[in-house]
């Protein structure tokens, strides 16, 4: 499906009127949460085991979604093709990030702690759009490849697994963006929802069959401000 999205946008391209063709810089903010849903899993020893508490009731975790936002930033440029219809590829640096909750029985007492994660992607979006007047419409693919993130969700999921996780944050992610803007003279304005089609953090934990995978998949929003060059 991600390959069909992005042949198809190649597709495209051929058919569009090049006559007009502009270039620029852009920047702007994020606002994103992670999406989880609930995760339960019993607590292992390092043998494998099922971990108890002193009462002998074994220790399950909780892992669950939290509607917290996170702001990060992006910057970059953008390449425009056509007039009325266009196409618009995008190479940007930005800033992502979420939050979960983690419900621990810590002595027959449960305890939530709050983790919250910053990714730095490199985003590239191929949007196709549809212009009348100084409004426009986009959407298209995204394809996000991960930079560099904080190591907090993997500190927070090593109580659940002895496995490796260095490979919990996908290296890249496929999504897709909507959204509309609007041209004032040689600045841009744009706002845009940005949904996942991949996991951006998966990672299998063990435990029972039922819930042994933990992922996430990111929503957000951008605004940006955009400068045509020409």
């Amino acid at each position: 499906m991600k390959k069909i999205l992005f042949l198809g946008m190649v597709m495209i391209l051929p058919s569009l009127t090049f006559a007009q063709f502009s270039f620029g810089v852009k920047g702007g903010v994020n606002l994103s949460q992670f999406t989880t849903g609930d995760f339960v899993t019993t607590r292992l020893n390092a043998n494998g085991t099922p971990q108890v508490n002193v009462s002998g009731q074994v220790i399950r975790d909780n892992l669950k979604e939290s509607f917290n936002s996170r702001t990060g930033w992006a910057y970059g440029i953008y390449t425009r093709f056509g007039k009325n219809l266009f196409i618009q590829p995008e190479l940007l640096v930005s800033s992502k990030g979420g939050s979960f909750d983690i419900v621990r029985d810590i002595n027959g007492q449960p305890k939530t702690e709050t983790v919250s994660i910053k990714t730095t992607n490199f985003d590239v979006p191929i949007l196709l759009g549809l212009k009348g007047g100084p409004i426009r419409v986009v959407a298209g693919p995204i394809v996000s490849f991960r930079i560099s993130d904080d190591q907090k969700l993997r500190d927070a999921l090593r109580d659940y697994t002895s496995g490796s996780l260095n490979n919990a944050l996908a290296k890249a992610s496929y999504g897709y963006q909507v959204g509309v803007g609007l041209d004032l003279g040689r600045l841009g304005i744009d706002v845009r929802r940005e949904g996942s089609l991949s996991d951006v953090a998966a990672v299998n934990l063990g435990g029972d069959a039922n819930s042994a995978q933990f992922s996430q998949r990111l929503k957000s929003w951008q605004v940006t401000l955009a400068l045509r060059l020409f």
